[in-house]
């Protein structure tokens, strides 16, 4: 699967808007997006505070509006033929999520696919199968850490999180089968690199 490119990098034609019909711009989706992840929080100026530092994410509680798969590093490089966190890896699961979400955490690195808030109790006996592999589904009672909206670029040099695959405006997350499709990718390539060795 060849990746395409970042939708925030290609220069699209200008498109005149129909009568009657509402336009918002990216930094208006922004602002709406982060206002959409910040009512999660029960002291939303307090994860307002936390972005406010370069580098640092915000803590917030899953389960309610989103949940999130975390995918290990390994199985995520795997099927993106990478060896460490690239535009070439969230160009691909830009692709195959559809657009969908996707935190990196470069520490380990890992991937975290924001899905809907009830796709931990969906995937309950998928996740049986999955744990082997590293990938959990974190719902509620769990935390998440959530860099700004708009750290959209890998920074080697920082080591920090950021959105490999951005949200395009509030409550867009990725499909559950799309994040299923991509593990089951994963470990079939990490079997066939095993039977290989």
């Amino acid at each position: 699967m060849q990746p395409t490119a970042r939708p925030e990098t290609v220069a699209l034609p200008p498109v005149e808007p129909e009568p009657a019909v509402l336009v918002h711009s990216s930094a208006d989706r922004r602002l709406a997006t982060e206002h959409w992840l910040l009512a999660t929080h029960p002291t939303p100026e307090q994860a307002r505070r936390e972005w406010s530092e370069p580098g640092k994410v915000a803590l917030l509680p899953l389960g309610t509006l989103f949940s999130a798969v975390r995918l290990p590093g390994r199985l995520v490089l795997a099927v993106a033929g990478g060896k460490a966190p690239s535009r070439d890896v969230d160009a691909l699961l830009d692709e195959v999520l559809e657009g969908g979400p996707v935190i990196c955490d470069v520490q380990g690195p890992r991937y975290y696919a924001l899905v809907p808030g009830s796709t931990p109790e969906k995937f309950r006996q998928a996740l049986e199968e999955w744990r082997p592999l590293g990938v959990d589904c974190l719902g509620r009672g769990t935390y998440l850490g959530v860099p700004r909206v708009d750290a959209v670029e890998f920074d080697p040099q920082a080591c920090a999180s950021y959105w490999s695959v951005p949200m395009s405006s509030a409550a867009t997350l990725c499909t559950p089968l799309n994040v299923a499709r991509l593990i089951a990718a994963g470990k079939r390539v990490l079997e066939e690199a095993a039977d290989e060795s």
